[in-house]
């Protein structure tokens, strides 16, 4: 096809394509690997508005959660361990060798996905979990579903199915930067969230929910972020549970160059690069990681909203990026 080519070969022979959907004045590229979300363009937008390389030797280093899906389970758990269905299972403790991240080395960013259907504006890949791998339980598969449609925006559903008990918490995870620059600074932030997540020094909920206005994370009427101050690795509650498409987030760049968040989902992670992400590049805050996704740790605390999906059940975990210029 046209729009596919292949970007590059995996250490086993297999082959890593990329996909090019195009519909209006937006162009997205995507990578079979991870289903990366590898490059966003703008018609008259002289720059990327995410941040992608075009190595694969880097998404296999220190770029794999750049664009990538991440999951079965995003975010973090606790302990690396859950109760699911009346059962405790322990996962891989990836994160200061006592909580799990991203699902570690079982996560979707790993994967290498399968094509199942591509047109010009749309992208169709899928990949099998098996049961237990990195401590999850249920065969389940995965489908990305990738669509751009004019006049600039780009939606993505991932659906879920399960034979067993399991739980599902899957994101996106672009960093954005829509000025083309150096560092984030500059960038307008507006997020519709009353509360945060508290957490501990190790990033782990504690069940708390702090009002942003304490936490000094109020976005709720659009400011400029500083970095620093305060650092910014965080879940916004937009919701109480799984709810129709809504807009929660706006990032405008000092370009004017805009882009609004709409999800199905309760939460949406916000990092703001504190440290150096990636080798080669220009050092911190270089861009904002803004994840769509379920609250972190939801086994563990009952209050939260739940990630939990029953034996022969289906989830539709959906999110949309609209981006327009000045």
């Amino acid at each position: 096809m046209a729009n596919a080519v292949v970007f590059g070969t995996m250490p086993d022979g297999d082959h890593v394509h990329r996909l090019t959907l195009t519909a209006g004045d937006l162009t997205v590229n995507l990578l079979t690997l991870g289903s990366i979300l590898q490059s966003v363009r703008l018609a008259r937008v002289d720059h990327d508005l995410t941040i992608g390389s075009d190595r694969l030797d880097d998404y296999l280093g220190g770029m794999a959660w750049f664009g990538s899906l991440v999951g079965p389970v995003a975010n973090r758990i606790a302990g690396a361990r859950a109760v699911i269905a009346g059962r405790e299972h322990q996962f891989q403790a990836n994160q200061a060798g006592k909580h799990a991240l991203h699902s570690g080395s079982a996560s979707l960013c790993h994967k290498l996905w399968q094509l199942a259907d591509l047109g010009p504006a749309h992208a169709t890949l899928t990949v099998d979990l098996p049961d237990s791998e990195g401590g999850f339980p249920g065969n389940r598969r995965v489908t990305a579903h990738w669509r751009v449609t004019a006049p600039g925006t780009l939606s993505l559903d991932i659906t879920t199915t399960t034979d067993a008990a399991t739980i599902v918490n899957i994101t996106n995870h672009s960093y954005w930067n829509l000025d083309g620059t150096a560092q984030w600074q500059g960038h307008t932030l507006r997020i519709a969230a009353d509360h945060v997540l508290a957490v501990d020094d190790d990033l782990i909920p504690t069940g708390a929910l702090t009002p942003v206005a304490d936490a000094d994370l109020d976005f709720r009427a659009g400011r400029p972020p500083v970095p620093g101050q305060p650092a910014i690795d965080t879940n916004f509650c937009v919701a109480n549970g799984r709810r129709a498409m809504t807009d929660v987030l706006w990032l405008t760049g000092r370009s004017g160059v805009s882009m609004t968040l709409a999800t199905t989902e309760s939460g949406v992670q916000v990092y703001d690069g504190l440290r150096a992400l990636r080798p080669g590049g220009p050092g911190p805050y270089e861009a904002l990681a803004i994840e769509a996704q379920g609250w972190p740790d939801a086994p563990n605390h009952p209050a939260f909203p739940s990630i939990a999906l029953a034996a022969g059940g289906a989830v539709t975990q959906s999110m949309q990026w609209r981006f327009s210029r000045p």
